[in-house]
């Protein structure tokens, strides 16, 4: 009986991570082979932006590995993993680079490394889905892109 309800948790466990998304990654590798990588959740198909407030797509921070220097608003990173978050806004987002990785932690602004001001756009069609990307736009520069709705948001990160 205890094997049967022991199963049985399992089973009911198994259900539960098999119905959440699997995080996607995403990565710009430079001429020299260094590289920025972030992970994230996909979001809910209700999910809505807190306008003026951190958001984390899907209810987890971004991760953001990176092998190297590189720089974002005039803030250097150095090689590691950092959480990532934005600010929406009518007309700006704000990227968020904080040094707490530890998982299920709660977002502490004391630990910003850099607030980066995004460049915003509106696309012509709503997106279905809540999509990051990256796009190499030199030999040391990475643009770095959040698409939500009709909304598209990019910032650079720069190798030192």
């Amino acid at each position: 009986m205890l094997a049967r309800a022991l199963c049985m948790v399992l089973f009911v466990s198994w259900l539960a991570a098999a119905d959440s998304p699997e995080p996607i990654t995403v990565s710009c590798t430079l001429d020299d082979e260094q590289q920025l990588s972030v992970r994230y959740s996909p979001t809910a198909p209700d999910e809505k932006l807190p306008s003026g407030k951190p958001w984390t797509p899907g209810g987890a921070p971004m991760l953001l590995f990176t092998t190297a220097n590189f720089i974002l608003e005039n803030t250097q990173i150095p090689p590691g993993a950092y959480s990532l978050s934005v600010i929406p806004g009518n007309d700006h987002w704000i990227l968020i680079v904080n040094k707490n990785v530890t998982a299920g932690a709660k977002y502490d602004e004391h630990q910003d490394l850099v607030r980066a001001p995004m460049e915003v756009g509106q696309m012509s069609h709503p997106l279905k889905q809540f999509d990051i990307s990256f796009a190499r736009m030199g030999p040391k520069l990475c643009n770095f892109r959040i698409y939500f709705d009709k909304v598209g948001a990019f910032v650079d990160f720069k190798e030192k």
